[in-house]
């Protein structure tokens, strides 16, 4: 049984901006803050050019190639299977560690506000929430995310509308405390945030025209938050001194209090558990299909990319990647996490661009969007990946390395079975 073609434009493009603006806005904007100082907006507008070249070459391939599993599938059909298995487990990793540090934002939040709950326990059960809702449904899931998206945009113009005419100028005195080096960094935290538009890709099966409403939906979606990144990060920075923000697990709530309006700063709040859970809501959504499209091409257990006859969802790989991302719930650290996951996502995003630049050659007539001052795009994606890895700490090149390390053992073993079988 495949899967049903349900999402259109607007679905596709609120899974995108949900997973865009969400925990990296709340939650992460603090951490880079710490690095770049008020110069933040200058990382976010970074972050947003690195971005964009990726999205290009997501959304001509997303156009060309309409499958399930986004990146990975890429990889697989245009560079080999072995790209692809290494890509899809980076891939899973990423999101996963992703969605158990953007429970914990949640629970962060939750339990700012309702204080008797352990942070812990309601990562857990944000997150087995979640999983049961994606079992049920694509469709249902994803209006549910459309509403989610419309709130928190709402509470973010508010917390914009009314912050930025009381922005104190002295407060970008030590506009980059820590150079160039530090706006780079920076860059580097806040692309965690940008990682969102992967995932409508990986929805290829389930958008209704995708030739046409997987690259719109990506570049809107990329566009939108960016505007809204830069808007907020501003107001932020000009409300509150950085050394502050940089300190605060909820950066935006901190912000708003400068203001002394306790509505403002209890719609801030909201906004932030809202985010979160649309969030976390499209990274099950995403790293799922990518479990679905692994063990349908043969490189997971078959039994991964079944689907319900009822729901219509690979309801198992939703169970897979629940499970895992509630587990690791309990055990991390969201600087490490941040910074792990960013590095893992665009060394993923470095075969995007390089599948970019193969498509045309291995499929000359694919119809659909195409990328423009091709192959400089591209090519400036996979260039600016690199150099906003090496911005990231040490820690995150050690953890990638033993992923890749695994992965490839995992992927030479399963050649050995399949050549005794």
């Amino acid at each position: 049984m495949g899967l049903k073609r349900t999402l259109n434009l607007l679905d596709a493009t609120s899974v995108g901006i949900g997973a865009i603006i969400g925990a990296g806005i709340f939650v992460v904007l603090g951490i880079a803050i710490g690095y770049a100082g008020p110069a933040i907006i200058i990382s976010i507008i970074i972050a947003g050019i690195v971005a964009s070249f990726t999205a290009f070459s997501f959304a001509e391939l997303g156009s060309a190639i309409p499958k399930e599993g986004g990146a990975y599938e890429f990889a697989f059909e245009l560079i080999s299977p072995f790209a692809g298995f290494l890509v899809g487990s980076l891939w899973l990793f990423a999101q996963i560690v992703a969605g158990a540090a953007i429970s914990l934002g949640f629970a962060s939040y939750f339990v700012a506000i309702f204080p008797i709950f352990p942070v812990k326990t309601v990562a857990v059960v944000a997150a087995l929430t979640l999983t049961g809702l994606n079992i049920v449904g694509i469709k249902q899931s994803t209006t549910i995310n459309n509403v989610l998206v419309m709130i928190k945009i709402a509470i973010l113009c508010l917390f914009i509308g009314f912050g930025i005419f009381q922005i104190h100028p002295q407060n970008f005195s030590q506009f980059s405390p820590n150079g160039s080096f530090g706006i780079l960094q920076g860059a580097g935290f806040i692309f965690f945030a940008y990682l969102g538009f992967g995932r409508i890709a990986a929805l290829g099966e389930e958008v209704k025209n995708p030739e046409r409403n997987l690259p719109l939906a990506v570049l809107i979606a990329l566009v939108v938050s960016v505007i809204i990144y830069v808007l907020t990060g501003l107001t932020a920075t000009g409300l509150l001194n950085y050394q502050i923000l940089a300190q605060s697990g909820s950066p935006i709530a901190e912000a708003a209090k400068v203001m002394g309006n306790f509505t403002i700063v209890a719609a801030v709040s909201l906004g932030a558990l809202i985010a979160t859970i649309s969030v976390l809501l499209t990274n099950l959504i995403g790293s799922s299909r990518v479990a679905f499209a692994m063990a349908r091409n043969g490189q997971l257990p078959k039994s991964i990319a079944k689907v319900s006859s009822r729901f219509g969802t690979p309801y198992l790989s939703v169970l897979a990647m629940g499970a895992l991302l509630t587990v690791l719930a309990f055990a991390l650290d969201l600087k490490q996490t941040v910074a792990i996951t960013s590095f893992a996502i665009l060394l993923t995003h470095l075969t995007v661009n390089l599948s970019a630049m193969r498509l045309r050659r291995k499929m000359p007539n694919s119809k659909g969007f195409r990328v423009p001052l091709y192959p400089l795009i591209p090519s400036l994606g996979f260039l600016s990946c690199i150099i906003l890895m090496f911005s990231l700490p040490q820690e995150s090149w050690i953890v990638a390395g033993v992923v890749v390390a695994i992965s490839t053992i995992l992927y030479m073993l399963g050649k050995v079975r399949d050549r005794y079988d």
